[in-house]
C-alpha cells in the first residue's frame, strides 16, 4: 500500500487550517482494526479552535484503537458517538464557530474492508480502472442532527480490490482537481506509478499556487507500506550541531584512527586443588609480568592520547561557542542600531502628525500615524527581549502612537456589552440574526427552527419552518412587510402575522448555482453566488424568472476589464448594491455597472471583515470583523464614524442592525449583545 499526502499553500489564508493523519497499527491488538486514515478542514478559525483538529485525530485514534475487541466497523461506530459528545459539550459550553465550518472525513482499511464517514464538503473518490465513483455521496446528503448535537452520522461500508485508489479531496482541492482534469488523469494511470502521479502535479503547479487544501492519496498495492508527504510550501533547514562541527570530528577520526588501543592479555586462571600446589617455572613468570607492564604502558598512552582527542574537542566547541557569541553580540548591537534608526524615524513622524492635529488636519496626522505604528510595530513584538532602556522607549512611542490612532479612528473599546439574551445548547445554537418590527429572528442552516426574541420584553417564541426534514433556513431578508426566507439550494418561504406561506421553488438561473448572500430592495430579491461572481434578481413575486443583473459586456475602465465580484463576502442593496470583496474593499455597483471602489483606511487595519450591512434608511454602511472583535461603522464614501470592540466579542457568528441603524445586535456564540449607537 502506497500513502501520498499533499498539503496546498497551508499559509495562504489565515483563517483557514487543515491535516492529514495516518495511522498504522503498532501491535497484534491494533492489527485488528487495521490502518486508520483522516482528513480535516475548518474555515474561519478563531484561535480557541487552532487546535481542534488535532484534538479531534487524537480522540478519534485513541477510541478506536482502544476498542480492539470490536470489529472494525463497530469500533468507528463507537468512536464517533464519544467525538460527538465531545463536539457538543464545546458547543454547550459556548464555542459553535466551527459549526457549518469543519469538514472531516476518516476511514478504516483492514484486508480490503473499507468502512468511512464524514461530515463538510470533502469528496472521497474510489478510482478503479477508468471508472470514478464518488463514494462519499450519501454522507454529503445527510444533515446535522442537533438534539442532542449529532456532527458524525452514518457509516459507509465497501470491499476494496487490488490497484484500487482511494482519493481524499477538501472542497477547494477536488474543484480544481476537476476543472484541471486530473482525477481523470489519475485515473488513466494503467499501472499507477509515483514518478507518473508527480509529473501530472508539477505540470499544474502554476494553478496549484492559488488553492489550499489536501489531496490523500492511497493505493492498494501488495507491497511493502510506503509513505510520502508533500507540502507545496518551501521548509527552512533545521541546524545541526553535527553538521557544524562535522569537519572537526572527521578531522579527529583522521588523526587518531591510526592509534590501535591494545586490550589487556587474558592471562589463564589458575585452578586450585586443596592441598595441591603448582609453582610455575621463573621464566614463565617473568615472560607474563613483562607482557602485563608493556600492556599497561601501552593502554597509558592510548588513554592520554583519547584524553587529547576529547580535548581538542572540548577546546574546538568553545571556541565556536565563543565566536558564536561574540558574532551575536555584534549583530544584537547592529540590530539594535537599525532599531534605533526606526525608532527615531517614528518619532520625527509622531512630532508631524501631532502638528498636523493642532490644524485640525486628521487626515494627514491619521496617515502619519500609521506609518510611524508600521515602522514601530515589528520592534514592539520583540520589545522584552530588548534591553530595559530600549524597551521603554519603545513601549511608551507605541502607547502613544496606538492612543491617537484609536481617537482618530473613532475607535470605542467596551469592557461590559450588554447581553440582551442567551440560549441554552440544548435547545437552540442559532447561527444568524435579522431584526424586523421589534423583533429579532435567530435561524440555523442545521434546523428548521427560528426563534424569535422581543428587544424589549425579551419573550421568546419558537417556530418551525415547513421545510423537508435535514434542512435549515441559509439566508433572511425583508420582503414587502414580511421576512423571507431561504433554504438551499432554492427553496424560498415567507413569514407574515405568525404564519408561514410557501415554501415555493425558485427557477435555477444557471447550472451548478449556489446562492451565497441575500438582500431585498423595493421587494426585488437579489442573491450573489461568490463562486460565479454573479448577482441574480428576482423581480417581486416572478420566482420563475431570474435576471443576471450585472451587465455582461465588460468594460475597460480605471476598475479593471471584469465587473464580477469573484469570492465577494457579502452583499447588501440599498438602490446601489455594495459588494465586500475578499481583499476587504468595497465594490458599489449601480444599474449593472461597477461605479467605485472603496479601499477601506482603518486602524487596525483590516484582516478578515465578514459581513456588510445597510438600508436605504440610513446613510452608514456597517462590517463585521470576528478576527478582531469588532464591528465598523462607516458612511458611504468609506470615511470612518465609529468602532466598536470588546473581548466579549470573541465568537462573533453574525449581527443586526435596527432600520434606523441605532442599535445593533451580534450574534456572539450563544449570546446576543445589543449595542445602542449614539454620539454620531
Amino acid at each position: 500500500m502506497q500513502i501520498f499526502e499533499f498539503h496546498f499553500n497551508p499559509k495562504i489564508k489565515p483563517d483557514l487550517i487543515f491535516d492529514s493523519f495516518c495511522y498504522e497499527p503498532e501491535n497484534i491488538y491494533e492489527k485488528r482494526l487495521g490502518s486508520l486514515y483522516m482528513t480535516g478542514l475548518l474555515k474561519n478559525t478563531l484561535p480557541p479552535n487552532l487546535h481542534l483538529l488535532n484534538r479531534l485525530a487524537k480522540l478519534i485514534k485513541e477510541r478506536y484503537y482502544g476498542l480492539a475487541a470490536y470489529s472494525p466497523e463497530k469500533s468507528l461506530q463507537e468512536t464517533l458517538k464519544k467525538v460527538n459528545e465531545f463536539l457538543e459539550k464545546i458547543a454547550k459550553e459556548g464555542d459553535v464557530s466551527w459549526l457549518g465550518n469543519l469538514s472531516f472525513a476518516v476511514f478504516s482499511l483492514k484486508d480490503s474492508e473499507l468502512n468511512l464517514t464524514q461530515v463538510g464538503d470533502s469528496k472521497i473518490l474510489l478510482l478503479r480502472g477508468n471508472q470514478i465513483t464518488n463514494i462519499s455521496k450519501n454522507l454529503e446528503l445527510e444533515g446535522i442532527e442537533p438534539y442532542p448535537l449529532k456532527i458524525f452520522g452514518n457509516i459507509i461500508s465497501g470491499k476494496l480490490a487490488e490497484d484500487d485508489l482511494i482519493l481524499v479531496l477538501t472542497k477547494e482541492v477536488s474543484e480544481a482537481f476537476q476543472k484541471l482534469n486530473i482525477i481523470n488523469e489519475i485515473a488513466k494511470l494503467e499501472p499507477f506509478s509515483e514518478k507518473k502521479l508527480r509529473e501530472i502535479l508539477n505540470s499544474k503547479k502554476e494553478e496549484f499556487s492559488k488553492i489550499s487544501g489536501i489531496c490523500l492519496l492511497i493505493v492498494l498495492k501488495p507491497e511493502v507500506l510506503s509513505k510520502r508527504i508533500i507540502s507545496f510550501g518551501k521548509k527552512m533547514p533545521e541546524f545541526s550541531f553535527r553538521q557544524a562541527f562535522s569537519p572537526i570530528v572527521s578531522g579527529g577520526k583522521n588523526i587518531f584512527s591510526r592509534l590501535k588501543i591494545p586490550t589487556l592479555p587474558k592471562f589463564p586462571q589458575l585452578k586450585l586443588k586443596p592441598l595441591i600446589k603448582i609453582k610455575k617455572p621463573e621464566f614463565i613468570e617473568k615472560i607474563q609480568l613483562l607482557i602485563y607492564k608493556i600492556s599497561r604502558f601501552r593502554l597509558k598512552i592510548a588513554t592520554f592520547e583519547n584524553v587529547k582527542r576529547k580535548g581538542i574537542l572540548i577546546l574546538a566547541l568553545i571556541f565556536f561557542l565563543a565566536l558564536g557569541f561574540l558574532i551575536s553580540n555584534r549583530e544584537q548591537k547592529r540590530q539594535l542600531e537599525n532599531y534605533q534608526v526606526s525608532l527615531n524615524e517614528a518619532q520625527e513622524k509622531v512630532s508631524q502628525a501631532e502638528n498636523f492635529l493642532i490644524f485640525k488636519n486628521e487626515k494627514e496626522a491619521n496617515s502619519l500615524f500609521k506609518s510611524a505604528w508600521e515602522e514601530i510595530s515589528p520592534i514592539i513584538k520583540i520589545a522584552p527581549t530588548l534591553p530595559q532602556d530600549f524597551k521603554n522607549q519603545v513601549i511608551s512611542l507605541g502607547n502613544k502612537i496606538s492612543e491617537n490612532l484609536y481617537q482618530l479612528n473613532k475607535l470605542v473599546k467596551i469592557s461590559e456589552p450588554e447581553l440582551l439574551f442567551e440560549f441554552e445548547a440544548s435547545d437552540f445554537i442559532p447561527q444568524k440574526i435579522i431584526f424586523s418590527n421589534s423583533q429579532l429572528y435567530l435561524f440555523s442552516p442545521y434546523v428548521q427552527i427560528i426563534v424569535e426574541v422581543n428587544t424589549q420584553t425579551k419573550e421568546k417564541k419558537i417556530y418551525s419552518a415547513p421545510l423537508d426534514k435535514g434542512k435549515g433556513i441559509d439566508l433572511a431578508t425583508f420582503f414587502d412587510d414580511s421576512l423571507l426566507f431561504f433554504s438551499k439550494p432554492d427553496k424560498i418561504i415567507i413569514f407574515k402575522d405568525e404564519q408561514f406561506i410557501g415554501p415555493v421553488s425558485l427557477k435555477e438561473p444557471y447550472p451548478d448555482f449556489n446562492f451565497d448572500s441575500l438582500s431585498s430592495y423595493r421587494s426585488n430579491l437579489y442573491f450573489l453566488d461568490k463562486k460565479s461572481g454573479q448577482i441574480i434578481k428576482y423581480p417581486y413575486l416572478k420566482w420563475d424568472s431570474p435576471q443576471l443583473w450585472l451587465n455582461q459586456t465588460p468594460y475597460q475602465n480605471k476598475f479593471g476589464t471584469g465587473q464580477e465580484p469573484i469570492e465577494a463576502k457579502s452583499m447588501a442593496v440599498d438602490g446601489n448594491i455594495w459588494i465586500l470583496n475578499k481583499n476587504n474593499s468595497i465594490n458599489r455597483y449601480y444599474i449593472g455597472e461597477l461605479k467605485e471602489t472603496l479601499n477601506l483606511e482603518l486602524f487596525p487595519e483590516p484582516k478578515n471583515l465578514s459581513k456588510i450591512l445597510t438600508s436605504m434608511l440610513t446613510g452608514y454602511i456597517y462590517l463585521l470583523e470576528p478576527e478582531q472583535n469588532r464591528v465598523v461603522i462607516l458612511n458611504k464614501s468609506g470615511r470612518i464614524i465609529k468602532q466598536f470592540q470588546s473581548e466579549k466579542f470573541n465568537n462573533l457568528l453574525d449581527f443586526a442592525i435596527s432600520e434606523d441603524g441605532k442599535t445593533i445586535w451580534l450574534l456572539n456564540g450563544l449570546k446576543v449583545y445589543q449595542l445602542p449607537i449614539t454620539g454620531y
